[in-house]
């Protein structure tokens, strides 16, 4: 290959957008600052994905009493209303985030379980990288909450870019559980 065919084809991957991940947390904006360093400036979508508050699984075994009462009070109050404008700004707030770091960002919101929204829009943007942060848990808390990125690890069917735990003074905070 000669170098314009690479400059060609490396022009022509810039079109296609990042899809940066973002709940909020600390996590989420460190892999978001982490991406732009090796990545920015590119097309990139913020993705937040709100899960219905009805379907909300109770890991707490003390709350398991109260998922049916939860429900109730979800639906008379349209919890999943709250939830979504909550989630709107959470995007909003990654999208400018993004566009610090020198992205041309869009913010996107959608809803459903977590790892199967993100790749889903991965999919129908044809977003290459996905990039998402990581709690930093141990297996054992994994396994009892589930990781998000981990799934998404093991269903994307595209590159995905894990942002370490959180970068707090120049050191990566420990592990834990590790």
């Amino acid at each position: 290959m000669d170098d314009e065919a690479v400059s060609q084809r490396s022009a022509g991957s810039r079109k296609t957008p990042a899809l940066l991940c973002y709940d909020g947390s600390d996590d989420a904006a460190a892999a978001i600052a982490k991406a732009a360093e090796f990545l920015a400036p590119r097309p990139a979508v913020v993705l937040t994905v709100w899960e219905p508050v009805r379907v909300w699984e109770p890991w707490d075994p003390v709350t398991i009493v109260s998922a049916p009462l939860g429900r109730l009070v979800a639906r008379e109050f349209d919890l999943d209303k709250i939830v979504a404008d909550v989630a709107r700004d959470k995007a909003e707030h990654g999208a400018e985030l993004a566009r610090a770091g020198g992205f041309d960002a869009i913010a996107r919101v959608t809803r459903g379980k977590a790892w199967e929204a993100i790749c889903q829009v991965a999919d129908e943007l044809d977003a290459d990288p996905i990039v998402i942060g990581s709690r930093g848990l141990g297996r054992a808390q994994s396994a009892l909450l589930g990781s998000v990125s981990s799934a998404v690890i093991a269903h994307a069917k595209r590159a995905v870019l894990v942002g370490p735990a959180h970068v707090s003074g120049g050191a990566t905070r420990p592990v834990r559980g590790k």
